[in-house]
């Protein structure tokens, strides 16, 4: 096995609020990835004393350590608990009840020798690639559906903000565990893996440079960091042509990419 992690901020004036690793064991070949994409609140108002960044790296810590040491819990479970953890650390300091309290988008992978386990909750992205290298995408398309004129609006997407009907993240509630995209692959069937938050993937599902194998070979051959170099080319094109495709000119952007090898590695 081996893993490759980039991260780029969006804004050298703003911390970066995704947070990302790949933990890989050689006990029989088992490994994780936790990948989070911190939602930037309007104004920096979420009622919370600690920020984004502390937010995201206290619940990326929280599933790495239960990915690991709960191989009984699913990833909905410990996407729970880490989610209880985390809002109990700053339930005395904060208002928890805000709207836009402290949050994320998150995917998940967890395999042994046996199986892939996964979870997508939000608007990140996990692709699994098989033996034929053809790749799956899998996606939580909820907020794809909300109209682009109501994401425009705060009042508005605060009022689909973990609410039915509307799209869900990883906040302050640990039932929205339930609500992820799930599923279990046999390792057999997955060569390699990759989280991407929407400031990496934008190179595909905003520019379409490329489709999702494409974006698997720019991984294995040029690296996450490559990933994230060639976003930065197309966003600079971007801004040069108008920059009518985007709401605004980069994002922060993170990729982790496992390669996991034959069964038992």
């Amino acid at each position: 096995m081996r893993s490759d992690v980039a991260s780029l901020p969006g804004s050298p004036e703003r911390p970066n609020e995704d947070w990302g690793t790949a933990v890989l064991s050689p006990v029989e070949g088992r490994g994780t990835v936790v990948l989070l994409d911190g939602v930037t609140p309007p104004a920096g108002d979420d009622g919370c004393v600690h920020g984004v960044p502390w937010f995201t790296a206290r619940l990326g810590g929280a599933l790495t350590e239960l990915s690991a040491s709960r191989p009984d819990a699913s990833l909905s479970e410990i996407l729970s608990l880490a989610i209880r953890r985390t809002a109990d650390s700053h339930r005395g300091t904060c208002d928890l009840s805000h709207v836009r309290t402290p949050q994320a988008t998150v995917v998940l992978a967890r395999w042994d020798g046996a199986v892939v386990e996964h979870l997508v909750l939000s608007d990140s992205v996990l692709l699994l690639e098989g033996p034929d290298g053809a790749v799956r995408a899998v996606l939580d398309d909820r907020l794809d559906r909300v109209p682009a004129e109501v994401l425009r609006s705060v009042a508005a997407t605060d009022r689909l903000r973990n609410r039915e009907g509307g799209f869900f993240t990883a906040a302050a509630d640990p039932a929205v565990a339930g609500l992820a995209v799930t599923g279990t692959v046999p390792r057999g069937e997955v060569r390699s893996l990759a989280a991407l938050t929407d400031g990496a993937s934008r190179w595909v599902d905003l520019f379409g440079a490329g489709d999702w194998t494409d974006c698997l070979g720019v991984l294995r051959t040029e690296g996450a960091s490559g990933l994230l170099g060639r976003v930065r080319e197309r966003e600079l094109a971007d801004a040069e042509a108008g920059g009518a495709r985007r709401w605004k000119p980069h994002d922060d952007a993170t990729a982790v990419y496992v390669e996991l090898g034959p069964p038992g590695c």
